[in-house]
């Protein structure tokens, strides 16, 4: 485990979807349940859940196509702890043209580039998804 759990929980999907897994797991946290849900809701998985036994975990239940191709192509992480990215709403990036999925941190809670350029706030630019 390195000092970046969001990196450390972007490698695992990454890792489970190159292995065909049908879900992984990754230590829970309130930040890393919302990115999951930010991602849940633009289709990119089928589903996330917290355990309830201590240590707690999050268990991603990765998404495929029929023809077992996943869903996520690319998952990119832009801020690190050694270098943030924070974005104003013009700046927030269009991923594959408005295909892809922006994942910012912003005073409004955790949400989608679409969403934070429609509630017109900026913030902290976490990753991408393709």
């Amino acid at each position: 485990m390195t000092i970046d759990p969001i990196s450390d929980m972007l490698t695992t999907i990454r890792n489970g979807l190159k292995a065909r897994l049908f879900s992984v797991q990754t230590p829970a946290s309130n930040l890393k349940g919302e990115i999951a849900r930010v991602m849940k809701e633009a289709g990119y998985i089928a589903d996330c859940v917290t355990t309830s036994e201590f240590p707690k975990k999050l268990v991603i239940t990765l998404k495929y196509t029929a023809k077992a191709v996943p869903a996520i192509t690319e998952l990119k992480r832009i801020s690190k702890p050694g270098l943030r990215k924070f974005v104003s709403v013009p700046e927030i990036p269009a991923v594959l043209d408005g295909m892809g999925l922006a994942i910012l941190s912003t005073s409004k809670g955790i949400m989608s580039g679409a969403e934070a350029k429609k509630a017109k706030v900026g913030g902290e630019l976490i990753c991408t998804v393709a």
